[in-house]
């Protein structure tokens, strides 16, 4: 398979995949664009190590997002704030299982969305994400619990 018929079959699960990762359509697209430069550079590299090309893929947006959040939570000090422009709300803002998801750590977030997502088995996230198995299960089982959590102060308020 070449990279151009890799990237037409797995380009629209791979911006799903970054909007879970990043909680905005417009971060996983720019998510997706910087890996996808990156593999394809070495597009041939991979395919000779015999590699799963989208098991690589999404370890490396996880990878990336990871490393994008950590430098994002340094402190930047400006002389003045920039212009605020004007963007589209994302539909899902509102929604409290989307902002829990949104709370979680990226490893944690990452593991449920390739599980309750993309439907994956722990096995297949555990090579997507270079972690073992043990890993995946103790990731998911703490943010299920957070999510559990965040969801039942979410029913208090409501009733």
């Amino acid at each position: 398979m070449d990279f151009e018929e890799f990237v037409r079959a797995s380009l629209p699960g791979l911006l799903r995949y970054g909007h879970a990762l990043t909680g905005s359509p417009h971060d996983a697209a720019d998510l997706v664009q910087t890996v996808l430069e990156k593999v394809g550079a070495r597009w041939s590299k991979i395919m000779r190590q015999d590699a799963e090309p989208l098991a690589y893929v999404r370890r490396a947006m996880a990878n990336a997002h990871v490393s994008r959040w950590r430098r994002r939570r340094r402190e930047v000090l400006v002389e003045e704030f920039p212009d605020q422009g004007v963007s589209q709300p994302d539909r899902l803002d509102g929604e409290p299982l989307w902002q829990a998801l949104a709370q979680l750590p990226p490893r944690q977030r990452a593991v449920l969305v390739l599980r309750y997502y993309e439907d994956l088995s722990e096995a297949e996230i555990a090579a997507a994400l270079g972690i073992t198995a043990g890993t995946v299960k103790s990731q998911a089982s703490k943010a299920l619990a957070k999510l559990r959590a965040g969801m039942s102060s979410v029913e208090g308020r409501d009733r």
